[in-house]
């Protein structure tokens, strides 16, 4: 990584380059609007992009309205990507529509916080990245939600990755 100072003169501007970049996700907490069977909130940041559902790395929402993903990162942080993996074992096509959302609202559980990308297709397995609109979003709330009636979210992976700001 390498050290950028700016103004005023007690900030400083962390950027790594490369593979260095921690993935903020493993040290946050998840949460969804409703699980399926074993599909908890929690298997989108357990470190592994295995996308199959059937064999326990996946979340799964009911089918419901507007069901949403929300990460805690604890703090505050300039989100710049979200990596997403999708289920590979069926069902790629539910994603499709999703919005990337962050901030630092809890309100409507995040999902009205200032949108950071929108996913129009991922294929089966894989792991797209999605780079925030205007560079970077500030936020806490990381969410995932599919708009609509009668759709359920399911996300093999979540990666979440900033700009690291920190006080001299």
């Amino acid at each position: 990584f390498f050290l950028r100072f700016l103004s005023p003169p007690d900030v400083c501007l962390f950027l790594f380059q490369g593979n260095h970049v921690p993935n903020l996700a493993l040290r946050g907490k998840a949460f969804q609007s409703s699980t399926l069977a074993n599909g908890s909130a929690s298997k989108a940041i357990d470190g592994r992009r295995d996308s199959t559902y059937y064999e326990g790395f996946c979340t799964h929402t009911l089918e419901e309205t507007n069901p949403w993903w929300r990460l805690d990162l604890r703090e505050t942080h300039a989100v710049t990507s979200v990596k997403v993996t999708n289920r590979g074992d069926c069902c790629a096509q539910r994603l499709d529509g999703a919005e990337i959302r962050i901030g630092n609202s809890a309100e409507n559980n995040g999902n009205d916080n200032p949108k950071c990308a929108s996913i129009s297709h991922i294929g089966a397995g894989k792991t797209v990245t999605f780079y925030c609109e205007g560079g970077s979003v500030m936020g806490r709330f990381v969410n995932v939600i599919i708009p609509g009636p009668k759709k359920a979210l399911t996300l093999c992976e979540v990666e979440v990755y900033a700009v690291h700001f920190a006080l001299k």
